[in-house]
């Protein structure tokens, strides 16, 4: 993800989001060390994005979108597929993102690629008084095993 694919990226941003992040979000998030942003191209165009921070035992993934003309062809899914390859069972074990009450689309994606929803955080979104899942993905003992307990 580089400055000139910022412009493709607001536009997928503000068609798919009610309250979409603005220029100064996604800079602020890139400038820092352990936030990266990645994308997929298709036919020379931005198919999806997503912006996932580092932590120690985690990946927090911020934004994630897959552009309305390229939905349910896969690109979500490699994405996401992408991110579960840097887990390892003995560092970074776990992905974590929210997701509005209200996106139901999201929230059966993620479900689809193996994400639990594991918590809600009350009145979470700044711009309204709406609920957010936190839908996790977990590494066992080493190996890729989305199906664990804990799922709401």
């Amino acid at each position: 993800m580089i400055r000139r694919d910022m412009e493709a990226i607001y536009a997928i941003e503000n068609d798919l989001f009610e309250f979409p992040w603005c220029e100064d979000d996604f800079i602020r998030c890139l400038r820092q060390r352990n936030c990266i942003g990645m994308l997929v191209e298709y036919d020379e165009q931005i198919a999806a994005y997503m912006i996932y921070e580092l932590h120690k035992t985690r990946l927090h993934l911020l934004s994630f979108a897959v552009a309305r003309q390229f939905q349910r062809r896969g690109f979500g899914r490699l994405m996401v597929e992408k991110l579960i390859g840097k887990l390892s069972g003995d560092r970074r074990t776990r992905i974590t993102t929210a997701v509005r009450e209200t996106n139901l689309d999201a929230q059966l994606f993620f479900r689809s690629v193996g994400f639990c929803a594991v918590s809600i955080l009350m009145d979470y979104y700044p711009q309204s008084t709406e609920d957010a899942y936190v839908f996790e993905y977990r590494v066992a003992a080493g190996e890729l095993n989305p199906r664990y307990q804990g799922c709401l």
